[in-house]
């Protein structure tokens, strides 16, 4: 190998055995992007014929009337073998490097989405799309030369648990008192908020299994992380409802994995050996995504039909 691979190689943080997380994160993040857009079709099928219009949520009986879509039920299995692909990246490598390789969904589904609707992307949406994945995609590489990963303790557990129980009350209560004038950025917000937890608390879980260290707090963990993917999992599929399926996407894989890092960074302490310029290349990575979701909301052509 020429000295420069070598050096190369030395430089990354990541083993061979943390490193084959990264291209079942990828494989994964293709499942997330079909199985999205076939639930889309099932809601939209189910909103279109039993749908009051106002976006304060999907009902009950409209909840029961998608188990009846094979499309949605085909995304549902979709999206099933998305979620058990990123648990074993998630039990191979660091949170902060793996979790928001699901961004490349983001650019399948825009690609679907626009040859399905026959709906020609323009340069605004192309460029937020841009900034969605190179933002993400900078925070990773960046991430692959940095991260680290250490046993989880109980205090960052309960730190982890707390913070989730606050916003889980706060999104309760904004959506029982102003849902009526949402739009489908807030059910995308919350929906990425909560899975974000969700991929932070899989991680947790695995962790302590690996570690021998499975006890009653774990068993609250494993309580916490079912009901965060009960709640999110309502979210989409609203959000899918009053949205385009590579909006919801691009909400998902942007702030599902910023909440994750974010939450890796500051409780888990995966960035603790970074130094400073890696440190301000995460926030401006992750400033860059965001920005790059608002601006796909913004100018995205299903917006304006």
């Amino acid at each position: 190998m020429p000295p420069e691979l070598t050096d190369l190689a030395e430089r990354i943080s990541l083993t061979p055995y943390q490193a084959a997380g990264i291209p079942i994160a990828l494989l994964g993040a293709v499942f997330l992007s079909l199985g999205a857009q076939f639930q889309h079709s099932g809601v939209s099928s189910v909103e279109r014929t039993h749908g009051s219009g106002n976006k304060a949520g999907l009902s009950i009986r409209q909840l029961m009337r998608l188990l009846g879509r094979p499309a949605w039920v085909v995304g549902t299995v979709m999206l099933g073998l998305a979620i058990l692909l990123q648990l074993i990246s998630l039990g191979l490598a660091p949170l902060i490097v793996v979790q928001p390789l699901g961004a490349i969904a983001l650019v399948i589904t825009a690609i679907l989405n626009s040859r399905k609707y026959q709906v020609k992307l323009d340069h605004k949406s192309i460029r937020a799309i841009v900034m969605c994945v190179g933002g993400v995609g900078l925070f990773v590489t960046i991430a692959a030369f940095t991260a680290t990963e250490r046993p989880i303790t109980e205090r960052q557990l309960v730190i982890i648990l707390v913070t989730l129980a606050v916003i889980v009350v706060l999104l309760a209560v904004a959506f029982a008192l102003l849902r009526k004038r949402f739009g489908a950025i807030f059910y995308i917000l919350a929906a990425g908020v909560l899975y974000g937890f969700v991929a932070t608390l899989a991680k947790v879980v695995l962790n302590r299994i690996q570690t021998g260290n499975f006890e009653a707090l774990t068993m609250v963990c494993i309580a916490a992380l079912l009901a965060a993917t009960v709640l999110g999992a309502y979210f989409v599929q609203t959000a899918y409802s009053v949205g385009s399926p590579d909006l919801v996407i691009a909400g998902l894989t942007v702030v599902d994995p910023l909440v994750a890092v974010a939450v890796g960074i500051l409780v888990l302490g995966e960035a603790s050996q970074a130094p400073l310029w890696a440190v301000i290349a995460f926030v401006l990575s992750g400033i860059i995504a965001v920005v790059g979701v608002f601006q796909l909301a913004k100018h995205h052509p299903q917006t304006h039909r």
